[in-house]
């Protein structure tokens, strides 16, 4: 018989212990939404996010703002999952173009071949891995664009793998770059930072109030030959430096705490983001048509303070003829559904 025409055997999924899958890689229904579409409802009903997913944020707000029609070209400057984006070519009805940019080389791919699948052809729809400091020179080969969207916040696909190291709450490397074929994981870079540049990184980043602390204690553990090289340990060193907090309920809590802003800090470190916002803010008078129209989420004070100052600065300078004068936050409803959302502020410009 031709080898070419025998079947290819069989492989089984991997077995997990108990009645429910647990780990990241175990949970093959939530990976495969369009098979699993109940399974795939039952857990964001819960308020929780299917691994391999992630759940877009203020949707309908953002299309309130971009206004699209038909016939016009806009930027996603951080694709992701392109739950934005399918929303946006949906509003274009076939005719126009959107533009999606990600600096993650492995989610990209997924993505354009998910919306491809949805029908969404390269005449209307173009991917582009780079960062989204770079739109200065992606607009002088594609834009200048109708609309423009940026949100700021890290898919849940990359929090939730464990690979990624992005979560105190799944054992894994302490990686934290957006592009893993690109600089250095955190675990190397936390390995030859000196003490004021640790400091100086959790005050910045993420105002951490224990951050000389946690400091003290990261310094202990690299002189006594300790590597601080998956996720679990850089707990474990969180927990150390507040050993000296009373054991009560609050303790808990105040640790939780940490560890989100901890883990924060060192992520906008290792890529540049404060730096990446600050080129995108630079280069976007020059990237909007003019009439068009910008939507920007953040999901921390750091990067609000960076949005609302540039553009009042544009307003100022009348290259933006309107902008937001309050945030706009997701409702009670969609924080319920998608916890987070909790975090997430909105502001836009018109040019």
């Amino acid at each position: 018989m031709d080898n070419n025409l025998q079947e290819k055997p069989h492989v089984r999924r991997k077995r997990y212990s108990g009645t429910h899958p647990k780990t990241f890689e175990e949970k093959y229904k939530e990976h495969n939404p369009d098979k699993y579409k109940d399974t795939i409802e039952k857990v964001i009903s819960k308020g929780s996010t299917p691994a391999g997913m992630h759940i877009s944020i203020m949707v309908n707000e953002i299309l309130d703002v971009l206004n699209i029609k038909p016939g016009e070209k806009g930027l996603d400057a951080t694709l992701g999952y392109g739950g934005h984006t399918r929303k946006m070519l949906n509003c274009l009805n076939g005719n126009g173009h959107v533009y999606g940019l990600d600096v993650d080389e492995t989610e990209i791919a997924k993505t354009t071949n998910r919306l491809r699948n949805m029908g969404f052809s390269e005449d209307i729809f173009t991917s582009i891995n780079t960062n989204f400091a770079n739109i200065g020179e992606i607009s002088k080969q594609y834009g200048p664009f109708d609309f423009v969207l940026a949100d700021l916040g890290v898919s849940s696909m990359q929090i939730d793998n464990p690979k990624r190291g992005f979560s105190y709450k799944l054992e894994g490397v302490l990686d934290l770059r957006l592009n893993q074929n690109k600089g250095v994981p955190a675990h190397e870079k936390l390995a030859m930072m000196t003490k004021d540049e640790i400091i100086g990184m959790l005050v910045e980043n993420s105002n951490e109030p224990y951050a000389v602390e946690i400091t003290n204690t990261i310094l202990k553990w690299r002189k006594s030959r300790k590597n601080i090289d998956t996720t679990s340990k850089l707990k474990e060193v969180i927990e150390e430096s507040l050993s000296f907090l009373p054991d009560n309920k609050e303790k808990k809590d105040i640790i939780k705490k940490t560890c989100q802003r901890v883990f924060q800090a060192i992520r906008i470190d290792i890529n540049s983001e404060f730096e990446v916002l600050d080129s995108f803010l630079y280069s976007l008078p020059d990237v909007v048509k003019e009439g068009g129209r910008v939507a920007i989420l953040t999901f921390h004070s750091g990067e609000d303070r960076l949005v609302k100052k540039a553009f009042k600065e544009y307003l100022r300078q009348g290259i933006f003829t309107e902008i937001s004068k309050d945030v706009i936050r997701p409702s009670a409803e969609e924080c319920n559904r998608n916890p987070r959302a909790r975090s997430t502020k909105l502001r836009w410009a018109k040019k």
